[in-house]
């Protein structure tokens, strides 16, 4: 298999999303940062972990060897659900873990990738690991491999002339200002772009496939946040994914001042 640096995206409808794949430079540039973040905690650990020593040094030793194992295992795991497939390391280089096939990132996958770190950072600085993603056709560690995720670099991308795109629409979302946060917050940058991809190619799509391509999307954001009737009934799926891509990408009149 020839290798890609484009993860291609199909919906049923045949659109095609695409995302960059982060390659293996990247990525160890990246876990060079997370590593040292680690070694801060583990540091700061030790430390506290000192006046165990103090009492018994074979308790201190094995209550180190733990903290190690586990500081280092679920800083991966709590960061990336926390931050939907981003660590420190990642959000500073722009990258970001998502399932391989465009599904939502589960808790079960983010566990399986870091637990397997162990086995891709044999001998020594990830070498088993940094193999894999050479000869893999999608830049994969073999924690990826496993848990069907890949890393895609995230491109600084131009704010979106809205005015043109969503100009003359009243978004009824916009009337309740504390379940649009939450929708903001529970949209992801790769959800919001699809929507906004979505949007701009509209007219690209058969009649056939564009019904169905936006009631797929409206209902996948019509599940994140359960918004008053009065603000979506009525309201056709394509106007509705519009309303979110607002939401999404519009600032809001605090940001402004």
């Amino acid at each position: 298999m020839s290798k890609t640096n484009t993860l291609l995206i199909r919906t049923p409808e045949g659109v095609v999303f695409s995302q960059l794949l982060a390659g293996p430079v990247t990525r160890f540039l990246a876990w060079v940062l997370d590593f040292f973040c680690v070694l801060v905690v583990l540091m700061v650990v030790n430390i506290i972990l000192s006046f165990a020593m103090v009492i018994s040094m074979d308790m201190g030793v094995a209550l180190l060897t733990l903290a190690f194992f586990v500081i280092s295992i679920g800083y991966g795991i709590a960061l990336e659900w926390w931050w939907r497939g981003q660590t420190l390391g990642k959000r500073v280089l722009r990258l970001r873990v998502v399932d391989a096939g465009g599904l939502r990132l589960h808790f079960h996958q983010i566990v399986l990738r870091n637990l397997l770190r162990f086995v891709d950072s044999l001998p020594f600085f990830y070498l088993v690991g940094g193999i894999a993603c050479l000869v893999s056709r999608r830049a994969q560690r073999l924690g990826d491999l496993a848990a069907n995720t890949v890393v895609i670099r995230i491109p600084r991308l131009v704010e979106p002339d809205l005015e043109q795109i969503l100009a003359g629409k009243f978004n009824s979302l916009r009337a309740h200002p504390h379940l649009e946060a939450r929708l903001r917050q529970r949209v992801s940058p790769a959800e919001a772009a699809a929507a906004l991809q979505a949007i701009t190619r509209r007219d690209e799509f058969e009649p056939v496939a564009r019904l169905k391509l936006f009631s797929e999307l409206s209902g996948h954001f019509r599940a994140k946040v359960e918004f008053p009737a009065e603000a979506v009934e009525g309201i056709a799926d394509e106007q509705h994914v519009r309303n979110v891509v607002d939401v999404s990408y519009r600032p809001r009149a605090a940001d402004k001042k």
